[in-house]
């Protein structure tokens, strides 16, 4: 049966911390002159955060010109086909080629896009494609927090000595992890934004979701579904290490983290 870390490797959970850091952050920001708002998405942290940005910039492009060809159209045809006095309205029947034309290009477009994203999601989301290698963690959502439990020294997840620490996801650079997602009452969202990774935990049932991030540093893991009056505070820090750090960083709580 795991065990529970409340207060793991400097854990912060009270609000007064976070308030206070969020001050300091935003103070060290005017200093640099940061306070711009970031307008794409943030560097790509995970394997397939790369080909999910290019398919994603992809959609990006073809709507937008599809966008621009219609509106200008549009426009087009209100001004210069607009009512006028003495005017006659002209009717005509269309044309078939021109129909099966604007017809077929979308339809061909959108099936290869359809195909393209099957590709990646099926490499995602599908539980056959977890790497053989990765590590397994267990996370589990609940109002308002998340509750991350780790193999202990056996390195299997599921045994006497696992532990578990409160809004903490810890993990090793370029090291598969595949985490098994449950929820304990209302639907949650486990979402990082640098791993491009957003998987539902839902009541009753365990999800796996798998990720390879390729950055060291320290990211945020947000709840992506509104889940309740707290939603606004269930976050987790999460950290990436070197496979010393993360073996140093397992040691401590196994020696004298947990209650």
């Amino acid at each position: 049966m795991a065990r529970e870390v409340r207060h793991a490797d400097g854990d912060r959970d009270d609000r007064g911390d976070r308030k206070q850091d969020g001050q300091l952050h935003f103070r060290r920001a005017l200093a640099r002159g940061e306070t711009r708002m970031r307008w794409w998405l943030p560097d790509a942290g995970s394997t397939f955060a790369g080909p999910i940005d290019t398919l994603f910039l992809a959609i990006l492009i073809i709507t937008g010109i599809a966008l621009v060809i219609v509106e200008v159209g549009l426009v087009t045809f209100v001004i210069r086909y607009r009512a006028r006095p003495g005017r006659k309205a002209f009717y005509t029947h269309g044309s078939t080629r021109a129909e099966v034309i604007w017809t077929a290009i979308p339809a061909v477009t959108m099936v290869a896009l359809g195909l393209i994203s099957n590709h990646y999601w099926v490499l995602i989301k599908d539980k056959k494609s977890v790497p053989p290698n990765a590590y397994h963690l267990g996370v589990h959502a609940k109002q308002f927090e998340w509750q991350v439990t780790y193999p202990g020294p056996d390195g299997k997840l599921g045994t006497a000595d696992d532990f578990t620490v409160r809004n903490q996801l810890h993990v090793i650079v370029n090291q598969p992890f595949a985490v098994e997602l449950s929820s304990e009452d209302v639907v949650h969202s486990f979402f990082v934004p640098e791993w491009r990774l957003k998987q539902d935990a839902v009541p009753g049932m365990q999800i796996t979701a798998w990720f390879e991030a390729t950055k060291t540093g320290e990211f945020e893991l947000g709840c992506a579904e509104l889940c309740g009056m707290g939603h606004y505070k269930m976050r987790a820090r999460v950290f990436v290490h070197t496979p010393d750090e993360y073996k140093a960083w397992v040691a401590q709580q196994v020696a004298g983290g947990s209650e």
